[in-house]
């Protein structure tokens, strides 16, 4: 099985969310961003991808939320007429709204008109759901996940006088808008109730179809059998594959998969998931796939496809002749992959959130895993001793070190001879395609890992890492992840597509290489100069532009002669930033880069919205009270709650009590 690039003349678009073609029409795919534009290109000519429709400005992308679902009227073109859903008040609290959008053209629509259909309250900013479809009912189907609602999660899912933790069912076809705006389908199982509101109501929901889900972020009608498969994202533990059906319970809070959940409750008429699978090397976010039926790949016929946001693994579920499923792992790719797309030719696609791509699921005919099993094989190191760099690599160090479990680093960085590297407005620095950044670890004087961070001819970026064997002689290709007992530890080596968790898009993919990070001095170890790094990089022409005049510099966290707020600030921007900042991929507003102000961060007295950890009165950050301040007790575990989510088994001590000491000075938020 490969996963290729399907459009390689394609843009990158802007953290795709769903994938789709108008009915009957193969010549034209429409991909979701999570700010709030619908693009849309031609399979002829993706180059000329255009906005088709633009959300956002009524679109709150903060967190899980965005735009997140498209559906087009089953009459559609002739009905020119989509179902969006997305969560809205960009300036408020969050809630989540499925409207019917009316065009004035299907290939390029001018004039819209909105009509929102069902607004519902989201008491956080994560597990929302929001996918949509049209059943072979005729019905359109709403899929929202508990509200994140971490503290009290069976108030939501299990109880049904709130909307949330469901899957839901309208007729919205040929019904008058704003009266009655929808029907109710008279056999869900509540439909004699009155229509519920944005939050709690006084009687159960009519709109309910089933409940019991966490959050179905991804979910498909089979269209031969008309079963609803829901890829249900799982909490600390498990993540499950659902066949839902009317009335349906799934479960949770009261169970996680086959097993039991955070609520206690009894189990008597909640339906078991059809599979699940566990959390560990990377897996920890499922995206619901389809059903095959297309012709390219005729053993996965009638199989489920799904996939792991983290992880990036696929797999298909097969029958393991006993009346249950299991697994089979068809590919482990580097995407993080949160969107399938079915086309119209019935072959499968898919959306990577990080890279921006669209891919597509081959047979073994396809593009072949070109990168070397031997790191010597690479060109990355020295042909003679593999644990030197190769001759023209240029070594690097940063201001403010990423904690990697203990370990020591040593970095270097190549670019294609001829290119040079840019840099954005924030001063992080942008690689030309071809190039390589190449980290290797050691603990106790060990070299135990190397990773190279590559920037591919196609302007993709990926991540690959290397075991080292224990005579340090050569270091062998990990594909997937493990871990590895190293003295008295355990070491983690990510999967790929754990690597693109942390190197994400919004903060430019290469992480270290900023301004900020490299204004500082180095020793070259083949000269023996001590130099400013930035002005080394200026006289060897490898920077675009010329250097600003006053240049920022971070702090080094563990330089006492720094103050204690640029020191913790800098901790924060390394180890944080790269996913808490605006637009950035996590459940959350906050924004820990160095350079915005403490009230900017969103974190100075603002209440958790991803649970409190059981923390009296807590704050994110409580000034000048570190005991309730969440932000720093997710630091300092590593459980399901801990941060960071992956790649670390070790706590940072050092750092959580920089983090301690800091927030204990801050007299208030200014």
């Amino acid at each position: 099985m490969t996963a290729v690039d399907a459009f390689p003349a394609a843009p990158a678009f802007d953290q795709p969310t769903k994938l789709v073609q108008a009915p009957g029409d193969p010549t034209r795919w429409f991909v979701l961003e999570k700010t709030g534009r619908i693009r849309v290109f031609n399979v002829g000519s993706p180059a000329a991808a255009a906005t088709w429709l633009d959300f956002s400005a009524r679109v709150n992308a903060s967190g899980e939320g965005g735009l997140l679902g498209l559906a087009f009227h089953p009459d559609y073109p002739a009905t020119r007429e989509v179902f969006v859903s997305y969560t809205g008040n960009p300036a408020g609290s969050m809630v989540s709204r499925v409207s019917r959008v009316i065009l004035d053209s299907v290939t390029a629509p001018v004039t819209t008109v909105e009509q929102i259909l069902l607004t519902v309250d989201q008491p956080f900013d994560n597990h929302n759901g929001g996918d949509v479809a049209f059943g072979p009912d005729g019905y359109l189907y709403v899929g929202l996940g508990d509200g994140g609602s971490a503290n009290d999660p069976f108030s939501h899912a299990q109880n049904d006088t709130r909307l949330l933790g469901k899957m839901l069912r309208l007729d919205v076809t040929g019904v008058a808008w704003p009266a009655p705006g929808y029907r109710v389908p008279g056999d869900n199982p509540f439909s004699g109730n009155p229509k519920c509101g944005p939050a709690a109501n006084g009687a159960d929901c009519p709109e309910i179809y089933a409940s019991g889900l966490r959050n179905p972020w991804r979910w498909s009608f089979d269209a031969p059998t008309g079963d609803l498969w829901v890829g249900d994202v799982g909490q600390g533990s498990r993540e499950e594959i659902d066949r839902i059906e009317l009335g349906g319970n799934y479960g949770w809070s009261c169970r996680e998969g086959f097993i039991g959940g955070p609520a206690s409750c009894g189990t008597a008429g909640l339906i078991d998931p059809l599979s699940d699978y566990p959390h560990a090397n990377g897996d920890n976010s499922i995206t619901g796939g389809f059903v095959y039926r297309g012709n390219s790949l005729p053993a996965l016929r009638g199989r489920y496809v799904f996939g792991d946001f983290g992880s990036g693994r696929i797999w298909a579920l097969e029958d393991d002749g006993q009346g249950g499923y299991s697994n089979e792992e068809l590919i482990n790719t580097p995407y993080n992959i949160s969107a399938f797309g079915l086309g119209e030719d019935g072959e499968l696609y898919f959306a990577d959130f990080g890279s921006g791509r669209v891919g597509r699921l081959g047979g073994s005919g396809g593009n072949a895993d070109t990168i070397p099993t031997d790191l010597a094989d690479t060109g990355c190191v020295a042909a003679a001793n593999p644990t030197l760099p190769a001759s023209g690599l240029v070594p690097y160090t940063v201001n403010a070190p990423f904690w990697s479990d203990g370990a020591l680093k040593e970095r270097f960085l190549a670019v294609p001879d001829g290119r040079t590297i840019s840099r954005n407005a924030g001063g992080d620095f942008n690689f030309p395609a071809g190039s390589v950044l190449v980290k290797s670890f050691r603990l106790g004087g060990q070299l135990i890992e190397t990773r190279l961070m590559m920037r591919h001819p196609d302007g993709v970026w990926a991540g690959y890492t290397y075991e080292w064997n224990d005579a340090q002689t050569a270091a062998t290709r990990v594909t997937g992840g493990k871990t590895r007992q190293v003295g008295g530890q355990t070491w983690i080596y990510p999967s790929e597509g754990e690597c693109m968790l942390c190197h994400t898009s919004v903060a430019g993919f290469s992480l270290g290489p900023e301004l900020a990070q490299l204004n500082g001095l180095l020793t070259y170890g083949e000269t023996g100069v001590t130099a400013n790094q930035l002005a080394t990089l200026d006289h060897i022409g490898l920077l675009t532009q010329s250097l600003p005049a006053t240049l920022p510099s971070l702090a080094d966290p563990a330089d006492s002669s720094a103050s204690l707020n640029d020191r913790a600030r800098a901790w924060l921007h390394t180890n944080c930033a790269q996913c808490h900042q605006p637009n950035g991929p996590t459940p959350s507003g906050m924004d820990l880069r160095a350079t915005a102000a403490l009230a900017a961060t969103n974190t100075c007295n603002a209440v958790p919205q991803a649970g409190d950890l059981g923390i009296a009165n807590a704050r994110l950050i409580a000034p000048g009270d570190a005991a309730r301040s969440v932000l720093l007790a997710r630091t300092n575990r590593r459980d399901a709650n801990g941060m960071p989510p992956v790649g670390s088994g070790e706590i940072d001590g050092s750092g959580v009590a920089l983090l301690t000491d800091w927030i204990n000075s801050l007299g208030s938020c200014l």
